[in-house]
């Protein structure tokens, strides 16, 4: 086989589990049915990926990009600050242009693309629950670490809280999804439109993280629970 038949074979099989995963999901997908929508023999997922779940980690770190894509931003930002912290409207910015950049691949959607890490993070069944893409865990990890830089009066669960509620709403506004039909109701013109959307959320997001410490104390943790 050619190096040039090798790397569209791969890319064929990388091409139908994308499409299968995202349509019926990891567990359904059988390595037979993506082989033969690829068109290609059924030994070509071992000799290239090794497993069908290094087929499924290679198909999400081809949707998440380059690692310059994530954090190459996050290196400039940093080498430019020197030894202080990135302001945190700065780091905000910095993670959205990076999720935005994603709901420009062309063969991607934004919509799809939350399809896909949905059903990889949150699927039950065994061997997909463990999964966690490197490289993202990476960025993550580094921007945890920035914004902790940023922000030393909060504690370590107030910054991955705030990140956790930063994520999602990322994740929300570029799937373009309103559960509560509002943009509908109140016929916003820019619904649907991902950049849009996350240049709106901006202020939003930078504004919580910077509110005091969510950090509850023992008589409000005994409210909330009713107590």
């Amino acid at each position: 086989m050619s190096r040039s038949d090798t790397a569209d074979t791969k890319t064929r099989l990388l091409d139908a589990a994308e499409h299968l995963f995202t349509e019926h999901g990891f567990a359904a997908t059988s390595v037979r049915r993506i082989t033969a929508e690829a068109d290609v023999p059924l030994a070509m997922v071992s000799y290239h990926f090794g497993s069908k779940k290094g087929l499924m980690e290679a198909v999400y770190a081809r949707a998440l990009g380059q690692r310059e894509s994530r954090v190459g931003y996050l290196d400039r930002l940093e080498a430019q600050a020197g030894d202080a912290p990135i302001a945190v409207p700065v780091l905000v910015e910095a993670f959205i242009s990076s999720a935005l950049r994603l709901t420009r691949k062309g063969n991607l959607s934004g919509a799809v693309f939350k399809q896909m890490i949905g059903r990889a993070f949150y699927e039950p069944e065994a061997g997909v629950e463990d999964f966690f893409p490197t490289e993202y865990a990476e960025a993550i990890a580094r921007y945890k670490r920035a914004f902790e830089r940023a922000l030393p009066h909060l504690s370590e669960a107030d910054v991955v809280w705030r990140m956790y509620f930063f994520v999602g709403m990322v994740a929300y506004a570029m799937a373009g999804k309103d559960v509560m039909r509002m943009t509908e109701i109140y016929q916003l013109e820019e619904a649907g439109k991902p950049e849009a959307v996350l240049r709106r959320l901006m202020p939003f997001i930078v504004a919580g993280f910077s509110a005091p410490s969510g950090e509850p104390m023992s008589g409000q943790a005994g409210a909330l629970r009713g107590e």
